[in-house]
C-alpha cells in the first residue's frame, strides 16, 4: 500500500489529511513535529511527504532540506500564504510541489496523484528491463537472476544502446557516435574490442551473451 507522511503542527490538519487520503486507498502516517517527522521517515518506507511550512522549532523549509539530505521521496509542501517567495523557497529546499491552504479533497488527492506519477515515472525510467536482464541506468549495473554484475561507462553505454531498442541493427559508425561522440582519434577496432571485452565479461558471469549480442556480418552489431 502507498503510504503518506503527512507533518503539520495542527492536529486538526493532520485529521483533515487522513480523512481526505485514506479513502482514496493511501496509508497516512502522521506527525505534528518536524523532528518526529524525520524519525518516523527514517523507519517506515514512506512514498510521499505532506509537509507544513510553518512548524514552531523547525520549519518545513528545513524539514525539506533534511530530507533531501537523505532521501528522494516526493514532497508536497503545505503554505498557509500563496506568496511566491514561499513556493520559490520551499521549490529550492527541494520540494516537488505545494498546496495553499485551504484546500479542498479534489485538489489534494489530484496532486498527491500527480506527484506520485511524476515520481514512479522517473524511477522507471531509470531501469531497462528486457528478456531477464534489468539495466540500471543510474547504478551502471545488468542484473539476471539475481546477479548483478558491474560494467566499465563504455561497456554500459553499448549494452543501453541495444537494449533501449533491441529490434536495430547498429553499423560500428553509428555506435561510435553513440558511445563515442569525441572520437577524433578512434576508430571501429575500438568497438570490436569492447563488444569483445563485454561478452567476455557476461559470459564468465554466467550470462547468455551469445543468444543476445549478435554480429550482423558486415554491417555491425543488434540485441536480439
Amino acid at each position: 500500500m502507498t503510504t503518506i507522511l503527512c507533518i503539520d503542527d495542527e492536529k486538526r490538519m493532520l485529521e483533515l489529511l487522513e480523512l481526505f487520503i485514506t479513502p482514496h486507498g493511501y496509508r497516512c502516517l502522521t506527525s505534528d513535529d518536524g523532528q518526529k517527522g524525520l524519525q518516523l521517515l527514517s523507519v517506515h518506507d514512506v512514498d510521499l511527504v505532506i509537509l507544513d511550512v510553518m512548524m514552531p522549532f523547525m520549519n518545513g523549509w528545513q524539514v525539506c532540506e533534511a530530507i533531501r539530505q537523505k532521501s528522494n521521496v516526493p514532497i508536497i509542501m503545505l503554505t498557509a500564504r500563496s506568496d511566491k517567495s514561499d513556493v520559490v523557497k520551499g521549490l529550492q529546499a527541494g520540494a516537488d510541489d505545494y498546496i495553499v491552504k485551504p484546500f479542498d479533497e479534489q485538489e489534494l488527492v489530484a496532486r498527491v496523484n500527480a506527484v506520485l506519477r511524476r515520481s514512479s515515472a522517473a524511477v522507471d525510467s531509470s531501469i531497462i528491463v528486457r528478456d531477464g536482464f534489468i539495466l540500471d541506468l543510474t547504478a551502471y549495473t545488468i542484473q539476471l537472476n539475481g546477479q548483478t554484475l558491474s560494467l566499465t561507462l563504455k561497456e554500459f553505454q553499448l549494452l543501453e544502446t541495444f537494449m533501449t531498442h533491441p529490434t536495430r541493427t547498429y553499423t560500428r559508425d553509428q555506435l561510435l557516435a553513440v558511445v563515442w561522440p569525441d572520437r577524433s582519434s578512434t576508430d571501429s577496432r575500438t568497438v570490436d574490442s569492447h563488444i569483445r571485452n563485454l561478452r567476455d565479461k557476461l559470459k564468465t558471469a554466467g550470462f547468455p551473451t551469445s543468444d543476445y549480442i549478435v554480429t550482423v556480418w558486415g554491417i555491425g552489431y543488434k540485441w536480439k
